[in-house]
């Protein structure tokens, strides 16, 4: 037997070895693997030029193993056997509700959405874990596309067909001052204003600084290039931080500035004629292969969302 041609052998050939000794017919046997009796005849024989050696003894219409072909007979039979545990193994580990999610989120929803929705998450299902991988809307959609993660939120439409995508969470994009500037008690004020403003903006990638550049372009025939930039920072955090120290100001996420705006520590003020609004998505493979503690996931985020929409 040359043991290098034996890696090329299919597992359809060694089926078709242990159908034909369990059927000790080639038409019985072929009949179980739904081929034509020709078929199988061939991947038999496929079998034997691969071994260079004969597997079947074919006399008398009586069908017998080389000593060869039992060799390769034990061998299959073993392989099948695991083939058929491991089968009944990934079967029961989609029915468990156990087990890990990889999550690729955005800034915005990683940081002041997931957490309180993780939290609830979890306590219900204390066998399911979740690891967050944070990066910008571009980063997330990479990992889910790379499966370096398996489901992932974002602030903007995914933009692959590989993907599917769903909404779920409304977000405004507000202007944020400092309580000392002097807008902060003002009721709006106009873009001119704002444009003359020293302003701090989100890196490239941000959907934050995506969708606000897209909003002034499309409706209002603005550029980003004609702002006072002072700035340009890699989180919603540090922005916030930057507006609080007086480095300029900035539209943000109203998830962002929440607890901020309740505790005076900014303020929002409205820009007349001005409302950007986006989408915060879930996005996963189209193709994706659910397991039981992925739909616990995926419900209970859709049932999240529903009481939030209720209770405001």
């Amino acid at each position: 037997m040359n043991r290098h041609n034996f890696k090329y052998v299919t597992l359809q050939q060694m089926e078709a070895l242990v159908r034909l000794v369990e059927e000790r017919s080639f038409s019985r046997a072929a009949l179980k693997m739904n081929l034509t009796q020709p078929s199988l005849t061939k991947h038999i024989r496929n079998l034997e030029e691969l071994l260079n050696a004969r597997v079947v003894n074919r006399k008398n219409r009586d069908i017998t193993l080389t000593t060869e072909g039992r060799l390769v007979y034990d061998c299959a039979r073993k392989l099948f056997k695991i083939i058929d545990e491991t089968d009944e193994k990934v079967l029961r580990s989609r029915e468990s509700e156990s087990g890990d999610i990889y999550i690729g989120a955005s800034s915005i929803p990683a940081t002041y959405i997931l957490p309180r929705v993780l939290t609830g998450f979890t306590g219900r299902h204390r066998d399911i874990r979740c690891y967050v991988r944070t990066g910008d809307s571009d980063d997330a959609i990479t990992r889910v596309l790379d499966d370096d993660v398996e489901i992932g939120f974002i602030g903007k439409q995914a933009g692959s067909k590989k993907l599917h995508s769903q909404p779920l969470w409304r977000d405004r994009i507000v202007l944020s001052v400092p309580p000392s500037h002097p807008w902060s008690g003002r009721r709006g004020v106009s873009l001119d204003e704002v444009f003359q403003e020293p302003f701090i903006i989100r890196e490239r990638g941000s959907a934050t600084r995506l969708i606000m550049e897209e909003y002034l372009a499309g409706q209002k025939d603005r550029s980003r290039d004609e702002m006072n930039i002072v700035c340009e920072l890699g989180s919603s955090e540090a922005v916030k931080e930057a507006i609080i120290a007086g480095l300029g100001i900035s539209f943000i996420s109203v998830h962002a500035v929440k607890r901020e705006l309740e505790q005076g520590m900014l303020c929002e003020v409205p820009v007349r004629g001005c409302a950007i609004e986006r989408d915060i998505h879930v996005i996963h493979k189209r193709c994706f292969p659910f397991m039981k503690h992925h739909r616990l996931f995926m419900d209970f985020i859709e049932h999240y969302r529903m009481r939030e929409d209720h209770e405001a």
